[in-house]
């Protein structure tokens, strides 16, 4: 089996599409967190 080897200008570039993909995910679960806590939080109080 052959593997490609990557030069270090693609190594480089797809660390940093990964690092903004993590980015990204970590935003959106931040969202979903905080409009939950705010959707079941203020049935809790009343």
């Amino acid at each position: 089996m052959e593997t490609v080897e990557l030069s270090v200008a693609q190594k480089k570039s797809r660390r940093g599409r990964n690092i903004a993909l993590g980015l990204v995910l970590a935003g959106l679960v931040a969202i979903f967190y905080v409009v939950t806590l705010i959707k079941f939080g203020g049935g809790m109080v009343h």
